[in-house]
């Protein structure tokens, strides 16, 4: 199966365990990422809690944030040992915290450095180490910096790329409008996996529904997904059978049901209700009762002690929209279908 053809991003704040679980529970065969964690996190921080993750949301793969090749492979060892599917290399964040770091997408301009540590990683584990990066930044060419940055790690075994298709402005930009502001350049990627057949190309940046990941499907070998996954989370239930071909569309109604179970096993853990709830927000987008389910999971999941009964709640609000008999479910099959719901 190739799960490559499609992959929710790593997205900081948002992309953690809790969101990872719900995501599995709408496809099982995306790829989920992991936020991006430092390797001086990795190697010196609270490793059980950063690198948790339950065996549900396989594959799986982790972010690595970091320019220094020892600490790189072994925090990559240290992932592989925990589980992990694929090992990544951030190449694309414009955050200041980040460049002060020499890492993200400041190093575009280090691709010797980049294929470096993607050697180091690559000879530290049996996995896959992958890169995900940007088509260049500043004043640089992308249809130079791109290419040059692509073939070095190549050169290095490096396999498969996630390419998010805009340039980041590290001057004068901040990492938000660093999503949206500079232009989407698809061609340049499309061109990339046409020059370079042998390699897997990811192609990333502003795609917001099933349909435009499908016209992608066309060019590249696979498509990530990252605020549309993550706001309307409901669009990942006609993945499998969309773009893998296998199985049946997951309704938002089923997706919370399935969740539910691990909702419990977290509640019981100690873990906060609105840790998990938040990421369910946007579950219902676009079907009668979507202000509902929103209004109840904010205002009474945050209260002390709140539990599967506030879940429970928001779901029977929902249900009370519809005639009961999963119409609900199928207009939103019907809206993902034609690519409306993002």
């Amino acid at each position: 199966m190739k799960h490559h053809l499609l992959s929710i991003a790593p997205m900081m704040d948002w992309t953690d365990r809790h969101c990872r679980v719900l995501h599995r529970m709408l496809t099982g065969r995306a790829v989920l990422y992991t936020e991006m964690l430092t390797t001086g996190a990795i190697l010196h921080g609270d490793r059980a809690r950063l690198l948790a993750f339950d065996p549900a949301e396989h594959p799986v793969a982790l972010q690595l944030g970091g320019s220094e090749p020892a600490d790189l492979a072994a925090a990559a060892r240290i992932g592989e040992a925990e589980g992990y599917d694929e090992i990544n290399l951030n190449v694309g964040c414009p955050s200041d915290r980040v460049q002060s770091g020499r890492f993200g997408a400041c190093l575009m301009r280090e691709p010797e450095l980049v294929a470096e540590c993607m050697a180091a990683m690559g000879a530290a584990v049996k996995v896959p180490v992958t890169v995900k990066c940007r088509i260049g930044v500043d004043d640089q060419d992308p249809q130079e910096s791109l290419f040059r940055l692509v073939d070095l790690c190549a050169a290095a075994g490096v396999r498969h790329f996630v390419v998010h298709a805009r340039k980041a402005i590290l001057k004068g930009l901040s990492p938000k409008e660093n999503r949206d502001v500079p232009p989407l350049n698809y061609p340049l990627v499309w061109r990339l996996k046409a020059e370079r057949p042998e390699l897997t190309v990811v192609i990333n940046g502003g795609i917001g529904s099933l349909a435009e990941a499908e016209t992608h499907l066309a060019h590249v070998d696979g498509v990530m997904l990252g605020r549309a996954a993550y706001h309307t989370p409901g669009l990942l239930g006609e993945a499998d059978r969309r773009l893998f071909g296998v199985g049946e569309t997951v309704g938002a109604v089923q997706a919370v049901e399935r969740y539910r179970p691990y909702i419990a096993r977290e509640l019981a853990a100690g873990t906060h209700l609105a840790a998990m709830t938040r990421h369910m927000l946007g579950l219902f987008h676009g079907l009668a009762g979507a202000r509902t389910w929103r209004r109840i999971l904010t205002v009474e999941g945050v209260k002390p002690g709140a539990g599967l009964e506030v879940v429970d709640a928001a779901l029977a609000a929902v249900s009370g929209f519809s005639d009961g008999s999963g119409l609900q479910d199928q207009r939103l099959a019907r809206r993902l279908e034609a690519g409306e719901a993002a």
